[in-house]
């Protein structure tokens, strides 16, 4: 049997590999799978179908690829992706998704970022829910079993193979012991460990990070984290969500506390329509000269657009703002700032098969390494969840079967058994959600948009006097069930992350893709390499494959005309 940890999209297409496989899985999340991460995914998937423009082909998309990331991307995993990504939608298609369609019914493409070609198919602004609903479907069918509520707190390993999970029910506390040949890690990356992100109450809180270290895996580049230039300041509970780039790709203006369009100053040709990592960098540097709004944001202003305009074309942007602000967008602006969005480094993975340093286990979509680089392109984590969890699951359930026999350790599990009963045992004075606020407040301060040897050594610091605070924290499950528990861990995982962060991000003494250090304004050919992490040997640098010929031939300088650059 295979346990496959996390139901979003990456999880759910691996359980489905290994069920269509004849192999007995079982996939568990923390959240219901209806309202996984994936779902929150608006502008659509890539593959070089080339029904749009028949000039494209998957090396294209593999040097666009490799050219966004700033050269960190694996040469090899970025060839799989695009290779394998026309059957990735061919997959969806078979599971039944209904794709936006030319009227003679090919596939609609549409221009998404730094493409050279359109290539990014979609379902109307719902392209994530879609491919969850899908996947859900799929799984019906084939009578996977899934369980919505169970928190995963340790893997269980022995002699550096791994044979199971441990965990409990967050509405009863049932314990959980899952025996498995292999387990597929696909639980998200770390983003929630800053103030401001678009991601959910307590998910991506560095789960994977956590769970793969313990059991003697290794992080790759994880101080590479997109931030987001649209997260909305408030209400806190939601501070991060996204206001759509679709805003800025309609004609909204960004301007600062003074009334003043400040992308004049970082980019006068595109404006509004400048890449994500040079907008948040401008919001962040405007607010930071003390141009920002009273609440530390700036202004997005689609006001001036037509009443229509904005509920036809911005239709999600006016209820979210309606709902969570009362606020009316075809009337006033939107007080904005940049939020964490994407964790592109993760968990340390081989190019070919996302096998770890731990034999029989896996990971796949946000929580693992090897795409993205420094900079993501936009449409590039949907097909890489449908690529290699189809790949992953293969692997995984051909090392099932050729186990001959699988040793536990029931020390192992007793040590899995005892952290729980230690932590519910505990009565210290330090509340776990005051501590995980304290490691957000770090991180947004010292691990921002922006980062510098001072600011690094100082978080640093803080999280060494975060982590002298957890020894004396209090836990305490109440009548609407084990939360405070499920909190726990989230704050050992976000402090986990947030380590790994600072300390890689202090190493990278350059400024390349999402990584800006203002006292390393210059890329560094020198740290052309991946920077792996782990808490016995800290930072440790990974040269990068070579690029073949015939993709370092298409690289170029993509034209961004008339195109919000994703």
């Amino acid at each position: 049997m295979v346990l496959v940890i996390g139901t979003g999209g990456a999880g759910l297409r691996a359980a489905i590999e290994l069920a269509e496989s004849g192999t007995d899985v079982l996939a568990v999340g923390k959240r219901p799978k209806e309202d996984a991460h994936t779902a929150l995914a608006a502008g659509g998937i890539n593959a070089a179908l080339a029904t749009m423009d028949p000039e494209d082909s998957w090396q294209q998309h593999a040097a666009d690829t490799l050219k966004e990331s700033y050269l960190l991307a694996d040469p090899r995993t970025a060839e799989i992706v695009t290779r394998g990504a026309a059957l990735g939608i061919d997959d969806l298609e078979r599971y039944g998704m209904a794709f936006a369609r030319e009227e003679d019914g090919r596939i609609s493409q549409r221009f998404f970022g730094a493409h050279k070609f359109r290539r990014t198919a979609f379902a109307g602004d719902y392209t994530g829910l879609e491919i969850q609903r899908t996947l859900i479907r799929r799984a019906d069918q084939l009578k996977i079993p899934m369980l919505d509520s169970v928190y995963i707190t340790r893997l269980l390993v022995h002699d550096g193979a791994v044979f199971g999970a441990y965990g409990f029910d967050l509405t009863d506390g049932q314990r959980y012991v899952i025996h498995a040949d292999a387990v597929i890690l696909a639980a998200g990356g770390h983003t929630r460990i800053w103030r401001r992100t678009s991601s959910r109450r307590d998910e991506n809180t560095g789960d994977s990070f956590r769970l793969a270290v313990e059991a003697g895996a290794r992080l790759r580049d994880p101080e590479l984290v997109q931030f987001h230039p649209s997260g909305i300041i408030e209400p806190e509970n939601a501070a991060g969500t996204l206001v759509s780039e679709a805003a800025r790709g309609e004609g909204g203006i960004l301007r600062n506390a003074l009334g003043e369009r400040f992308m004049s100053r970082y980019d006068p040709v595109r404006m509004e329509l400048s890449t994500r990592d040079r907008v948040a960098l401008a919001s962040y540097t405007e607010i930071k000269e003390g141009r920002g709004t009273p609440k530390g944001g700036v202004w997005l202003d689609v006001s001036h657009l037509s009443r229509r305009t904005i509920m036809e074309r911005l239709p999600r942007v006016y209820q979210t703002l309606l709902d969570l602000q009362m606020l009316d967008i075809t009337r006033d602006p939107i007080e904005i700032a940049p939020t964490a969005h994407y964790s592109m480094g993760g968990v340390w993975v081989r190019h070919d098969d996302h096998s770890t340093d731990v034999r029989g286990l896996y990971a796949i979509g946000e929580a693992s390494s090897g795409l993205h680089g420094a900079n993501r392109l936009g449409g590039n984590s949907l097909i890489e969840l449908l690529v290699f969890g189809r790949i992953t699951g293969q692997a995984a359930a051909a090392y099932s079967r050729g186990l001959t026999a699988q040793p536990r350790s029931a020390a192992a599990v007793a040590r899995a058994r005892a952290e729980i009963d230690d932590l519910l045992a505990a009565d210290g004075p330090e509340n776990v959600r005051a501590l995980q606020r304290a490691v957000r407040n770090t991180m947004t301060e010292h691990a921002g948009v922006v980062r510098d040897e001072a600011g690094l050594t100082a978080g640093l610091a803080e999280l060494d006097a975060i982590d002298k605070r957890m020894e004396d924290v209090g836990v305490h499950p109440d009548i609407a069930g084990f939360q405070d528990l499920a909190h726990a861990f989230d704050l050992k995982s976000a402090a986990l992350a947030a380590r790994a962060t600072l300390e890689a991000a202090l190493e990278r003494r350059e400024t390349r893709g999402c990584h800006n250090r203002s006292d390393y304004p210059d890329m560094d050919p020198a740290l052309r390499v991946n920077l792996v992490w782990s808490p016995e040997t800290g930072i440790t640098r990974e040269s990068i494959a070579p690029m073949p010929d015939e993709i370092a031939a298409l690289m170029e300088d993509v034209s961004t005309d008339g195109k919000l650059v994703e």
